[in-house]
């Protein structure tokens, strides 16, 4: 018999990420608009295995703003070191280190050698993390990714490292979203983020 609704791990990511974002409302909203996002894509990473897989780490991405994470102050490297810690897969811990093409950032920051420690794939499921992390914005609304990154560069502001890391990870953001949104179409389904 088929099992139905999401697997047990999908649970167990939601509610990790539920218990350490708890204190950041605004966070909280965008990472559930992230896992609906998730939900929406699924199809386009493959087998409901690889579905499963996304769907974590969309629950799991942002889980380094918790303040009992911060060590590097970097949150794709402290949720990752958190998953790793406490024993989730590494693919699990390097999605959510390499999400949204945080190397771009993390070069900036001076941290690229602490993300290396983890793997950096490749793959629709890539793809569709990234796709949900930037058609989802901070408060919790479903945006396109020219959007996303206008907002991330008002809230970030001009001396930031985002704003430093966009001339060459925004390429890299929109290609993701455009390798999505073409699996979509192969699938007949619409590729509207909004």
């Amino acid at each position: 018999m088929p099992r139905l609704g999401p697997a047990p791990g999908v649970h167990r990511a939601r509610d990790v990420a539920q218990r350490l974002l708890t204190d950041l409302p605004e966070r909280w909203r965008h990472t559930i608009a992230v896992a609906r996002q998730a939900e929406r894509v699924q199809g386009t990473v493959g087998s409901r295995g690889e579905g499963e897989v996304l769907l974590a780490a969309a629950w799991l991405h942002d889980i380094g703003y918790a303040a009992p994470l911060h060590d590097t102050g970097f949150h794709p490297i402290d949720g990752a070191r958190h998953l790793e810690d406490t024993g989730w897969p590494p693919r699990i811990a390097g999605l959510v280190a390499h999400h949204s093409a945080a190397l771009c950032v993390a070069e900036v920051r001076g941290l690229a050698g602490e993300l290396g420690h983890f793997a950096r794939e490749e793959s629709p499921v890539a793809d569709a993390l990234t796709y949900a992390d930037q058609t989802a914005g901070p408060d919790g609304r479903v945006t396109s990714v020219e959007q996303r990154m206008a907002d991330m560069l008002r809230r970030h502001g001009p001396g930031s490292p985002n704003v430093a890391a966009h001339a060459r990870r925004a390429p890299a953001l929109r290609a993701a979203v455009q390798r999505v949104e073409h699996r979509l179409a192969a699938l007949g389904h619409s590729s509207s983020a909004a």
